[in-house]
């Protein structure tokens, strides 16, 4: 079984609440980064037992809300997920993930199955080398600091690298997890926290803010996925920027292509600088 499925793996444990659905989930070191796991990677096994709720395959996830409380710790936790409503075409659910009786992360999620309506496409991929020119984080000097760096196939596709001293905080590149595997919300809810902080490119070599830690994390999943002929061979576009940092805290929009330019996911986060 691939790794990344193993780590977000999620089992239903008995519950005397009848009002939520409990699971267990193992956090695994693989997905390390300064201070615990990384936001992505909690955001995958958060969506797993989500789903695993929904119990629906028609009903893809459309919006994943997390505010990360805690850091979870490395072991086991527990996930209580409640339904708060399910209609006729829309399921609302809330989580939330403990360590013991410690509050680590609270969600909230809606599942649909696609609706008949108009479309608008006005978001344009933004034009990039393809994976296979662009320099791996592998061949980078430096580029393999954590865990997390060792899960995943990065390509730099454009925006400064950390530490750069870049005017201005954009970044992005290529992305597949180091362990093939076709791209379904699962893997892209994970992709959308796993690049380094837009804002470290303009930071200058020798400053003493790192850590990064988010506070919380939106993702709309525009597309039903995995989409209809996709590959586990595949890299994803991700691409991500932020405009304003003050009081200690900054903003960070992504976006998650394909290569053929179809918008899979945009998320959004608030995190703090340390």
């Amino acid at each position: 079984m691939n790794l990344f499925d193993v780590d977000t793996a999620v089992r239903r444990i008995p519950n005397p609440d009848p009002r939520t659905i409990a699971f267990e989930a193992e956090m695994s070191r693989n997905w390390w980064i300064v201070r615990g796991p990384n936001g992505g990677y909690v955001a995958a096994v958060m969506l797993r037992a989500l789903a695993e709720a929904v119990g629906d395959p028609e009903r893809a996830p459309r919006s994943l809300t997390l505010h990360y409380a805690a850091p979870p710790p490395e072991g086991s936790v527990r996930i209580e997920v409640r339904i708060e409503r399910r209609g006729r075409s829309l399921s609302t659910l809330s989580a939330r993930m403990f360590a013991g009786e410690k509050l680590l992360v609270l969600a909230l999620a809606a599942f649909s199955a696609p609706r008949p309506g108009g479309s608008l496409r006005n978001a344009r991929m933004p034009e990039v080398a393809p994976p296979e020119r662009c320099v791996s984080l592998r061949d980078v000097e430096g580029g393999i600091r954590l865990p997390l760096h060792e899960r995943y196939d990065y390509r730099w596709a454009f925006g400064g690298r950390p530490y750069t001293g870049a005017p201005e905080a954009a970044l992005g590149g290529w992305i597949r997890l180091e362990e093939p595997r076709v791209a379904d919300a699962l893997a892209v809810a994970a992709f959308t926290d796993a690049f380094p902080p837009a804002v470290m490119s303009t930071l200058t070599p020798g400053s003493t803010l790192g850590a990064m830690p988010t506070v919380d994390l939106t993702i709309h999943f525009r597309s039903t996925l995995p989409l209809e002929g996709s590959s586990a061979g595949d890299h994803l576009l991700a691409v991500f920027r932020a405009r304003e940092a003050r009081e200690g805290f900054f903003e960070e929009d992504g976006e998650i292509w394909t290569p053929d330019g179809t918008l899979v996911a945009h998320s959004r986060q608030l995190a703090v600088l340390l």
